[in-house]
């Protein structure tokens, strides 16, 4: 944010304005390339987030972006792209759009572009499991 530091950042300004269009675009170029952890790369982990489908098919989803907020990529502009995880799954997997899952695979430090937003990582996933919150 430290280049916007000073301004006003389009308060009062339509969306159509075109200097409101220049300061989306350029924040927008900022969190597209959001620095990643390189220490992750390679890391096993599991994930919560929500699903944004890249391809849907009868038997399931084989990629698809995990996303940390419900609505994200899909009725907004996307999040940096370092909290965008790019899933590929070994085999598809049976979840549907914005459903909270958590994700099992291996991370890696690697960008991808799509057209629901620009991902920082990637899990080459072994399983999805629905998420289900611990009872308290």
């Amino acid at each position: 944010m430290k280049e916007f530091k000073g301004q006003d950042m389009g308060v009062g300004l339509s969306d159509t304005d075109p200097r409101a269009q220049a300061m989306l675009k350029r924040l927008r170029e900022i969190w597209d390339s959001a620095p990643t952890v390189p220490g992750l790369d390679g890391v096993q982990v599991r994930v919560p987030g929500f699903v944004v489908p890249l391809d849907e098919a009868a038997e399931g989803l084989r990629t698809f972006l995990l996303v940390p907020y419900f609505g994200a990529c899909i009725h907004t502009p996307p999040p940096p792209s370092n909290q965008i995880i790019h899933v590929v799954m070994r085999s598809p997997a049976k979840v549907r759009t914005m459903d909270p899952v958590w994700v099992r695979g291996t991370l890696k430090t690697e960008r991808q572009n799509s057209a629901m937003g620009a991902s920082g990582y990637r899990i080459d996933a072994v399983g999805v499991d629905p998420y289900v919150e611990k009872a308290r």
